[in-house]
């Protein structure tokens, strides 16, 4: 109603419009007079203000995948004392939303004919300290210019992606790769006691990928047949890369894909909350783990 009053004010004059329409001309004048002057609106639209930019940086910094929750959290994190619903209300406002993840392809084949290791895991994907279960998938990206296939290793301690590979293959030699920069990034082989867990996918149960486990002193560990949540984190992060990244553009060639999943996986690590390990990113929860450890001897 204001901005009708605002297009229309010098041909008829505010007060004649205000004698037609419902609005006092001393409503519309304090309504202008703020437009001119923020510091003369009320408390909480001022407040409003504020928090609506805080909400855009935060969603901003977080590659716009954040939902309210998240959102939320990180402002709670940076000691800005905000209720929930109150960032929903000015997220809905400005209209912003976090990312939906859509249903995954299947890109396990099995190779029955293959022995499997046990499975060690039995869904219960949790870890004492890092270095002490690894889970590893891998999921397909479609570009302009074909499939691509992108393999994961996380630690499941703090949900941590420590290797990663994109090829235009699904052959052994693309998710050893991606083991073989887990390998050189942790270097886990004085701690011992390192499980690493997959599906029953070929390329996992392979002689080569099998064998490179047991020089590294891992131990082996494979679904059980015919159970969908037998590498359930695995494809948490698998649903997570496609939905923050994937599925929100179209990609031309395999060097955009690398870039994006580079960047991605960086602020995934050591930026992006997670519930599961307190609403803390991997590397910090990581961090505090090593802190506490270096303590103990001090405190005994």
């Amino acid at each position: 109603m204001t901005t009708f009053i605002d297009d229309h004010r010098d041909v008829y004059g505010v007060e004649p419009i205000c004698k037609v329409l419902p609005i006092a001309p001393s409503t519309y004048y304090l309504h202008a007079a703020r437009r001119a002057d923020p510091a003369k609106a009320p408390a909480r639209v001022q407040r409003d203000a504020q928090l609506g930019t805080a909400i855009q940086r935060v969603w901003d910094e977080n590659r716009r995948v954040y939902g309210v929750r998240k959102v939320w959290r990180q402002l709670r994190r940076e000691s800005v004392d905000v209720a929930r619903c109150t960032v929903a209300r000015l997220m809905k406002r400005r209209g912003l939303r976090g990312v939906i993840r859509g249903k995954g392809v299947k890109t396990t084949v099995s190779d029955t004919a293959a022995p499997c290791p046990r499975d060690r895991v039995n869904r219960q994907f949790r870890a004492e300290r890092p270095n002490a279960l690894w889970v590893a998938d891998f999921t397909y990206v479609s570009t302009w210019q074909g499939h691509l296939f992108v393999a994961f290793v996380i630690d499941v301690y703090a949900r941590r992606i420590v290797g990663w590979k994109v090829s235009s293959t699904m052959r052994t030699d693309f998710v050893l790769d991606a083991l073989e920069q887990a390998l050189h990034a942790r270097r886990p082989f004085d701690e011992g006691g390192l499980i690493h867990h997959s599906d029953r996918g070929s390329q996992y149960v392979s002689i080569r990928y099998t064998e490179r486990l047991a020089e590294a002193g891992i131990e082996a560990s494979v679904g059980s047949v015919g159970d969908s949540y037998d590498n359930a984190l695995a494809e948490t992060i698998n649903g997570l890369y496609k939905a923050e990244v994937i599925h929100r553009r179209s990609w031309p060639n395999r060097p955009a894909v690398e870039w994006a999943t580079l960047e991605w996986v960086d602020g995934f690590n050591h930026q992006r909350l997670l519930g599961p390990i307190g609403n803390i990113p991997p590397a910090e929860a990581e961090a505090a783990y090593y802190r506490q450890q270096a303590a103990l001897p001090k405190a005994a």
